[in-house]
Parts: structure tokens; C-alpha cells; sequence
């Protein structure tokens, strides 16, 4: 009970993580009428936090070897809980950009620090059912997000403020949880304090004499990179950040919109425990490649109804591929990063794997409002479902399995 206890309180930082990343689909095009914002500017708007993850992704590791887990967890709920009340209070757009921005540091963080401590403190038999229940939080996170946008939407024009400012409950709940953490055991050992002190100390000798970038990472490096950058390319953050907007494109009114989107999430959330059930039973590779195939499926599925002026249909064809990329992609991501590095270099790792996904991320979502302006429905989907015939190829052929092994007999 107290292992289940440390890995939910951690992967709060992940129900955080989905309720500010989602949560801003809700009021996007509210807020572009109410400041009367250019598709230049909304799109910085839209893209203000996913420049945060990337910093966070980009230092978090950092942080996480220099003060511990447990202390950067904390600090996560901190920046999350200011970012919610200053978006709800922001005067213009640039206050709610640097607002944003300041709760895209706290989820690029912790996409490292969350994975990592899971990952550190879990037994290799339930590691990935652990690790996964990250996502999972994410996947809650943005359900809540979108039920909160449902149920907030109709409130008039500032309805926004209060989808982005009901974010504080959540973040205050999570700071408080942090401080009945306990370190994790490998870190203290990797600095010779603690209990695991010798273990850890033979762990990581071969190690020390090496940077991060080196020869002998070079093989997690891309590990990390490739299946980052596939999930982002797999279009689901177009679809999470923009639902309201890709199923008023499919012919729904406005609120039918909002009520399919947080429909949608309800799905996510339902594949991801699918995914949880299964990770480690048939291995993170078997579910990149099963989930894989079901997306390419329905992106071309939806393609093909938008060609077809079929709106209702392109938008349940949506569906399959939520569902099948949260029992994939989705699951497997953040815990299999956490995994393939050593033990020296795990939070570095998991850094580098999510400043990958949050650059592939923040640019797709820079760019979807020209992209829904110029490009065909159709053509969207397409190219989304081309993006994820080279990530089935890289499963197949290239990506490790690492079900069921200790983190120490990792050795890529």
C-alpha cells in the first residue's frame, strides 16, 4: 500500500500535467474574439506553455539530480498552482502567455521527475503498471479538464478564466501530497547515502568517467528521440488541444463540440487502462505495434470520410485512434524512456526524451491553427497517418522490449 501511496502522489504531478495542457482547449477560441488576436498571435497564445515544457524538459533533469525527487516534485505543485491563479486573473495576452509559460515549466518537469521516481522506486514485475499510472493521470487530468470546459462553457465571456483558474484546487492537493514523499532509495544511493549506498555505487562505476552524450548512451539517445517525436507526430496533441475546433470541422455545433471532445477524453482515459492491464503482460513493444496499427487505421479511416463529406463519420473514426494510441503510444512513452537509461544518467535521459516530445509538441501546436486554415481535413489526417507508418516500421524493427527486467539489467 505505502509503494501505491509514493507512485499515485507522484503521478499527481501527471493529473496536473493533463488538466493544464487540455484544459486550454475549452476557451482557445474565446480568448482569440476577446483580444481579437491574428492566427500569428493566437498561435503563440496556444503554443505560450508548450515553450515552458520545453525549458522545463530541458533543465528538469537537472534539477532532479541536484536537490532529489521529492524536492522537485514539490516545487512542481508550486509553479503549477501560480500559473493557474495568474491565467485566471491575466489582463492581456501576453500576461496569460508568461502565465502559461510558468505552468509549462512545472509539466515539463515533471514528465521527468514524476517517470523517473516511479520508475526508481517500483519492483521490475509492476514496474510498468507503476510507471503507467503517470499517464493514466494525464489521461484523468484531461478528462477532468474537459468536463470543466463542458460544464464552464456556457457562462459567458469569461469563462475561460475560470476553466484555467480551476487548475489551483488540484495543484494545492498535489503540492500538500509531496511532502509525505519519501526519497527515492537509488537516488540516495547514487550519492552514497542511504541504504543502497554500495549497490548503487557498483551500479554506476563503469559510468562516471562519461558525459551524457556519449558513445556509449548514443543507443537510448535515439531510443528516446524517435519514439518522442513518433508520439507527437501521431497528431494526438492536435487533437487534445484543438477537439472543439477538428469536430467543428466534422460539422458539430459548438457545444455538441465540447461534449464530443470531453467524450473523447473519457475514451483516452479508458484505452489508457486497457494499456495499464496489459504493459506488463505483453511488453512495451507489443503495444507500440498493436497500437500502431489501430491509428494508421483510423487516420485513414477519417481521411477518407472528409473526402467523402461524411463529417459524422470522420469525427467517430476519431475515436478508434484515441483509443488505440492511449493503449500504445500513450501508456508505454514515459515509462519506457525511464527505463532504457542508466542509472547515472536516468533523469538526464528522461529530460532529453521529454524536451524531444515537448519541441515536437509546441511546434505542431504553433502551427495547427494555419494548418486547420489552409490545409484540407483530410489532408491533416493523412499526414498524420503517414507520420505513423515509419513509428510501426521503428517498432518492428528497431525498439528493445523491456518488460519484466530490473532497471540494472537494462543494458542497451
Amino acid at each position: 500500500m505505502r509503494l501505491t501511496f509514493l507512485a499515485f502522489a507522484a503521478a499527481m504531478g501527471g493529473f496536473l500535467f493533463g488538466y493544464d495542457t487540455a484544459v486550454i482547449n475549452g476557451g482557445e477560441q474565446q480568448i482569440q474574439s476577446v483580444w481579437s488576436l491574428s492566427s500569428f498571435v493566437h498561435g503563440l497564445v496556444m503554443s505560450s506553455a508548450l515553450w515552458g515544457t520545453v525549458l522545463g524538459a530541458m533543465g528538469g533533469g537537472k534539477v532532479c539530480d541536484w536537490i532529489g525527487r521529492k524536492p522537485t516534485l514539490f516545487w512542481l505543485g508550486v509553479l503549477y498552482l501560480v500559473s493557474a491563479v495568474w491565467s485566471a486573473i491575466a489582463f492581456g495576452p501576453t500576461d496569460l502567455m508568461v502565465a502559461r509559460f510558468i505552468g509549462g515549466l512545472g509539466v515539463g518537469a515533471s514528465s521527468i521527475a514524476a517517470p523517473v521516481y516511479i520508475a526508481e522506486i517500483s519492483p521490475a514485475e509492476s514496474r510498468g503498471r507503476l510507471g503507467g499510472l503517470f499517464q493514466f493521470n494525464i489521461v484523468l487530468g484531461m478528462v477532468v479538464s474537459q468536463f470543466v470546459n463542458w460544464a464552464l462553457g456556457g457562462i459567458g465571456d469569461n469563462a475561460w478564466r475560470w476553466m484555467l483558474g480551476a487548475e489551483a484546487v488540484p495543484a494545492f492537493v498535489f503540492t500538500l501530497m509531496t511532502l509525505f514523499l519519501s526519497e527515492s532509495p537509488r537516488w540516495m544511493g547514487e550519492r552514497g547515502t542511504g541504504n543502497g549506498e554500495s549497490a548503487f555505487a557498483e551500479a554506476t562505476a563503469d559510468e562516471r568517467g562519461r558525459g551524457f552524450f556519449s558513445r556509449a548512451n548514443l543507443r537510448p539517445i535515439l531510443l528516446a528521440f524517435f519514439l518522442a517525436m513518433f508520439n507527437q507526430l501521431s497528431g494526438i496533441n492536435a487533437m487534445m488541444y484543438f477537439a472543439k475546433r477538428v469536430f467543428e470541422m466534422a460539422g458539430l455545433s459548438p457545444q455538441a463540440a465540447l461534449g464530443t471532445a470531453a467524450a473523447m477524453s473519457v475514451v483516452l482515459g479508458l484505452g489508457t487502462f486497457v494499456g495499464l492491464f496489459l504493459i506488463d503482460r505483453l511488453g512495451r513493444r507489443t503495444l507500440l505495434i498493436v497500437g500502431s496499427i489501430g491509428c494508421i487505421a483510423a487516420h485513414f479511416a477519417t481521411a477518407a470520410a472528409f473526402v467523402f463529406d461524411l463529417g459524422i463519420l470522420a469525427a467517430l473514426c476519431i475515436f478508434p485512434f484515441i483509443v488505440f494510441f492511449a493503449l500504445g503510444q500513450g501508456v508505454v512513452i514515459w515509462v519506457f524512456i525511464s527505463e532504457i537509461f542508466p542509472q547515472r544518467f536516468r533523469a538526464q535521459g528522461q529530460s532529453f526524451g521529454s524536451f524531444t516530445h515537448w519541441t515536437f509538441c509546441a511546434v505542431l501546436t504553433f502551427v495547427f491553427p494555419a494548418m486547420a486554415a489552409t490545409w484540407a481535413a483530410a489532408a491533416i489526417f493523412a499526414f498524420f497517418g503517414t507520420c505513423l507508418v515509419a513509428h510501426l516500421l521503428w517498432a518492428i524493427f528497431i525498439c528493445p522490449e523491456t518488460k519484466g527486467k530490473a532497471l540494472e539489467e537494462i543494458n542497451l
